[in-house]
């Protein structure tokens, strides 16, 4: 499985312009096969996401790598993660920095991303079962908040849970299952910088500051 992560980086991640050498390391080390559904272990370094049940995926090894990236991350930061799944960024995201918060909506799923995280020897991320679209009032702020998700529009409780200075990456779009990723920098205590990163797809980020239920 070693020899296939490093192929991975190599192609799917250096291949395609990250340049990152924490993020790399930290790809070539996560075990990505123990995120990934028993039935789709030959499949879990190939270029794609994965299904993992409750109508919800592992991202594609690429859009793990390039969010991250775009966190700027150093090791003293704290980072919030919106939509666990399986566990597997919020790994990723555990080597390279101080401390790490992952939301997750569905009980089934922050319960699988918990056994993950602990199997794949990463017992210090905190999985909480929760409406990732409110954030984590309670722990903010935040140096980094990065949505595995698209929204319709950048929740506010997001953008106010951001240290000065702090970055948030997330898939907004109007339709929810097509969006654009932006990075949005906390400049002052009102001002923000929105930078766009290009066209993805992502499921709907489902809550109070996301989409209903009943709209996919």
């Amino acid at each position: 499985m070693e020899s296939q992560r490093k192929d991975m980086v190599l192609r799917q991640l250096e291949g395609r312009g990250i340049r990152d050498e924490r993020v790399l390391a930290a790809m070539r080390k996560v075990p990505r096969h123990i995120f990934v559904p028993a039935a789709q272990q030959a499949a879990s370094y190939n270029d794609g996401p994965l299904p993992i049940g409750h109508g919800q995926t592992i991202s594609q090894p690429y859009i793990v790598a390039l969010m991250c990236e775009l966190l700027e991350l150093s090791r003293e930061n704290k980072v919030l993660e919106i939509g666990a799944g399986c566990g597997y960024a919020a790994a990723v995201l555990a080597e390279l920095a101080h401390e790490v918060i992952t939301i997750e909506r569905m009980p089934e799923l922050a319960e699988l991303a918990r056994k993950n995280l602990l199997k794949a020897g990463y017992p210090d991320v905190r999985v909480i079962c929760a409406d990732g679209s409110l954030g984590c009032p309670d722990e903010a702020p935040f140096d980094a908040i990065v949505v595995a998700a698209g929204a319709p529009a950048t929740p506010d409780a997001l953008k106010q849970q951001l240290k000065t200075g702090g970055r948030l990456v997330i898939p907004v779009g109007s339709n929810s299952r097509s969006q654009e990723l932006l990075r949005i920098r906390r400049l002052s205590d009102t001002d923000y910088d929105t930078e766009p990163q290009g066209e993805v797809a992502f499921v709907p980020l489902v809550g109070a500051e996301g989409w209903p239920d009943e709209s996919y």
